[in-house]
């Protein structure tokens, strides 16, 4: 099969697509022919040494994929070969074959292209389960989203505006704002030039998020504080402004706010089973419907996966960045 390796670890120009071997499906695992990926921020981490895959784990990049089942490992029932899904991998989405736990499989939504499918599995799971399962929005809640316009930001913002949450996001130009307000953002708040939290509390009176994701972790950590509101919760999904910070403890008690730190990647298959199957019942039927749509800024061939990740590094995407594979 083709794959996208990782010879070594640092710029771009370490990706570099090869023929390796097959993928094999193991006992209750499917092997699906991969019609597209996505860019997440979590492969860039990897090509550079900061995020090795979990044991078992494919050593390719790709969390997440759309394709077609080739063939069924032992023990998997309800999918057939031929079926149409997209799929949340460990790994390994860099390719044209990819072993996946069934329990990770998603059936492609109506209406939605195979190719498109493919921006789906992880930003779906991870808003679910942040946003909806772990800091139980409530409908009248306020939500801060950082990276308004990124993939896991555009779909936390049409998915929680559907729940009859306020949403309030931080963007990096005017241009990403008005992309951001079409989405159904009350607004979309400049970081370069305008203070979030100063803008939070004055658009709440003074009440602050009820929930904020965020996904820059330790430069945002005390300001997030300031911006969370009583009982507010703070789920922190990405680390792009570091990994250590410094937690006012008197702050957070006198809030009686939480914070919480979580990831995919590595959570045992059951735990992703559990979380794909919530997102089938509780985000799919959404979609279906045409209330919630994944939104692509642009699909590359496999092969330029490295101009891919320029583009993601470059942070001028609006969505998510697919890789198809032909």
């Amino acid at each position: 099969m083709r794959a996208v390796t990782l010879p070594s670890h640092g710029d771009a120009d370490v990706l570099t697509p090869a023929e390796v071997d097959d993928a094999v499906a193991g006992s209750g695992e499917v092997l699906v022919e991969v019609v597209a990926t996505a860019v997440n921020r979590a492969d860039v981490l990897q090509r550079r040494g900061f995020y090795q895959p979990p044991p078992g784990a494919s050593p390719y990049p790709g969390l997440e994929c759309s394709g077609r089942i080739a063939a069924l490992g032992s023990g998997v029932a309800g999918w057939s070969v031929g079926d149409e899904v997209c799929a949340l991998l460990s790994g390994g989405g860099y390719a044209s074959l990819v072993a996946v736990p069934a329990g990770q499989l998603l059936p492609v939504p109506h209406g939605v292209s195979l190719v498109e499918a493919a921006a789906l599995p992880e930003v779906v799971s991870t808003v679910w389960s942040n946003v909806f399962q772990l800091a139980a929005l409530q409908p009248g809640e306020v939500l801060l989203v950082h990276g308004g316009t990124s993939g896991i930001g555009t779909m936390a913002i049409q998915l929680a505006t559907r729940h009859g949450a306020w949403v309030l996001c931080t963007v990096g130009s005017p241009e990403k704002a008005e992309r951001a307000e079409a989405l159904g953002a009350e607004r979309a708040i400049r970081y370069r030039d305008e203070d979030f939290v100063e803008i939070v509390r004055e658009l709440t009176d003074g009440q602050g998020a009820d929930v904020v994701l965020d996904n820059m972790g330790a430069s945002y950590l005390p300001r997030n504080l300031q911006a969370l509101a009583v009982g507010g919760r703070l789920v922190v999904v990405g680390l792009q402004g570091g990994a250590v910070g410094e937690l006012d403890l008197g702050a957070l008690l006198t809030k009686r706010g939480s914070v919480h730190a979580t990831s995919l990647r590595a959570r045992p298959d059951t735990e992703k089973a559990a979380i794909v199957a919530a997102v089938l019942a509780g985000v799919w039927p959404a979609i279906e419907a045409g209330e919630v749509r994944p939104v692509i800024d642009r699909v590359l061939p496999l092969e330029d996966a490295a101009e891919a990740h320029r583009v993601m590094e470059s942070s001028t995407h609006v969505g998510k960045i697919l890789l198809a594979v032909s």
